[in-house]
């Protein structure tokens, strides 16, 4: 056996066994770490098959911001385990036929001849390209409208966010830095002069 096959199988076997373990753990907080393991596994696979860019996008989206924010929510959150088991042998028949459709579309896809996978050798990748270059050249070049239409769309949805939290709602107090600007030093405190009254 090649080192590389060996890597390879190290990889799956354990991108498989923490797969399982994300939906077959008790703890919301451990399932989400076993996930954690698994997108690191999986990128691993693909650093091993030259798909650095999809390696390290995997690990600087998925495992470095939304997984930290999935666990920041489920710690954060304090879910009742009792309640979600309530209605699991209920839902359990629909669950096993939607599984075994699912299962038996991948089957038919995998195994027929729609993708040649036994047939087609795979092409090798050009030896004065890597694959980030590979991929920011069509990005850049080819897709350039459409990689840059994605990101106005991103921008949008960053400030609807900022503006929906910003908007001022009747029941909040909040601080007007306008008015506290506008406001004169003799305004701010007003001194009192009262009769002092003796205690007989």
């Amino acid at each position: 056996m090649e080192f590389k096959t060996f890597v390879f199988y190290f990889f799956a076997a354990i991108m498989v066994f923490a797969a399982l373990r994300v939906i077959t753990a008790r703890n919301p907080v451990q399932a989400a770490l076993f996930l954690v393991l698994t997108f690191v596994s999986a990128s691993g696979i693909w650093m091993l098959l030259q798909a650095e860019f999809l390696a390290i996008a995997l690990v600087l989206v998925y495992v470095g911001a939304v997984m930290v924010l999935f666990l920041f929510v489920v710690m954060m959150l304090d879910i009742n385990l009792d309640r979600v088991r309530e209605g699991f042998w209920s839902y359990l028949p629909l669950g096993a036929i939607v599984a075994l459709l699912m299962v038996a579309e991948m089957g038919l896809v995998l195994g027929g001849n729609y993708f040649d996978l036994f047939e087609n050798k795979v092409p090798q990748a050009a030896a004065d390209a890597t694959n980030v270059m590979s991929v920011a050249r069509l990005m850049y070049t080819d897709y350039v409208y459409p990689v840059e239409l994605a990101s106005v769309i991103l921008l949008v949805g960053i400030v609807a966010a900022v503006v929906l939290t910003m908007r001022d709602r009747r029941k909040t107090k909040a601080v007007d830095p306008a008015t506290q600007v506008i406001v004169k030093a003799k305004d701010r405190m007003r001194v009192l002069q009262m009769p002092s009254e003796k205690q007989g």
